[in-house]
């Protein structure tokens, strides 16, 4: 899975420090707008308690989780869309990436600069939203001129993606996201995935807070809350800062001890990273054994011969059944066989659609 997931926002938010947070890769994080230039590229692991439950129960020589990656982009300013600042290279990393982890400030510190002078994280998400409108009007607007001509020379398929982009300019224009437009059809769903629209991208909105506002927010999240309400976006609030500290404490015990000292069951970058795994529309299927426990990554809505190509091509080509297993049903049963005795093993074919936590073993020939 090459997906990943960018994560932007003004200058002196907090990226560089939660990409810290979440990575392996150390980016630069200091008190000056354009601290990040170059893009910060960082795979971490997905914490999952099903893979490590599973390593309880079958005790294999390695335990592999699933990844996903993480993008540090350089701070956007007010004017992007036409180059202010480090504005068309932002817009080009923004566009590589498969979705947007958009933090905003939400915290008060006299000691780090606000490029617009002040804390307000629902303008910041507004400047950031009208750069990225501007961008795709300007795509929109080109792509249409073009769908239109071929439509009127008989081009059906032109005719649709002009009926589509006409959608999308009229949202646009009225200061909303492509991707606040319906999409009529799998075949709508395709020719939005081809336009790269930068406001099309899944966003999960990253509320960067002072430790006390951890576990309850603040004023400032409840703001993002009202101003996102009709997006159907997820929020997740977090205390990057603190974070990274938790991050450099070696026992588990002390890290856990933190949390709750704080008011929290777990990690924030815990939350982040799954929320970045949902954001992609990645699930996890897993193979479990005595050599063995691995999280796979697949597409929500993969059939089971793609989930056996993620593990090698020649599962996927030579693809006969899957024999699968339900996660609750082997926690209780405990092995392979007295699932298989207990009738829980189930027999799949090709249009078998993996569900999220499906326990399996492929049978092929090659």
């Amino acid at each position: 899975m090459s997906l990943k997931c960018g994560i932007v926002g003004l200058p002196n938010v907090g990226k560089s420090t939660l990409f810290n947070c979440v990575s392996s890769g150390k980016a630069q994080s200091a008190n000056f707008p354009f601290c990040t230039i170059e893009p910060n590229l960082g795979s971490t692991n997905v914490p999952d308690r099903r893979l490590d439950t599973l390593s309880e129960i079958c005790r294999p020589q390695r335990t592999i989780p699933a990844t996903v990656d993480i993008v540090d982009i350089a701070g956007l300013v007010k004017g992007a869309s036409k180059g202010e600042g480090l504005g068309n290279q932002f817009l080009a990393n923004i566009r590589e990436c498969d979705a947007i982890l958009h933090v905003l400030r939400c915290f008060d510190d006299d000691n780090i600069v606000h490029v617009d002078g002040s804390v307000n994280p629902v303008r910041d998400k507004d400047v950031i939203d009208l750069e990225l409108q501007i961008k795709d009007l300007e795509t929109v607007e080109a792509r249409l001129a073009k769908a239109d001509k071929a439509g009127k020379a008989g081009d059906k398929e032109a005719r649709k993606l002009s009926e589509l982009l006409s959608r999308y300019r009229a949202a646009l224009l009225e200061g909303r996201s492509c991707r606040s437009v319906a999409l009529q059809n799998e075949e709508e769903e395709s020719l939005a995935h081809d336009l790269f629209l930068l406001t099309n991208k899944p966003v999960l909105y990253v509320c960067n807070v002072d430790e006390a506002s951890a576990a309850s927010g603040n004023a400032y999240v409840e703001a993002v809350r009202e101003a996102v309400k009709d997006e159907q976006a997820e929020i997740l609030v977090i205390a990057a800062r603190t974070e990274a500290e938790i991050a450099e404490i070696d026992s588990y015990e002390d890290r856990q001890m933190f949390l709750e000292e704080m008011g929290l069951q777990e990690s924030g970058v815990v939350r982040l990273i799954q929320g970045a795994y949902r954001l992609l529309g990645l699930r996890t299927f897993f193979t479990a054994g005595a050599d063995e426990c691995r999280a796979w990554t697949i597409h929500a809505g993969d059939k089971a011969p793609k989930a056996a190509g993620v593990i090698h091509s020649d599962f996927e080509k030579g693809f006969i059944r899957a024999e699968v297993i339900k996660y609750d049903d082997f926690v209780a049963l405990k092995t392979e066989a007295a699932c298989r005795a207990a009738g829980k093993m189930g027999v799949e074919g090709k249009d078998y659609t993996v569900q999220d936590g499906d326990i399996m073993h492929f049978l092929f020939n090659v």
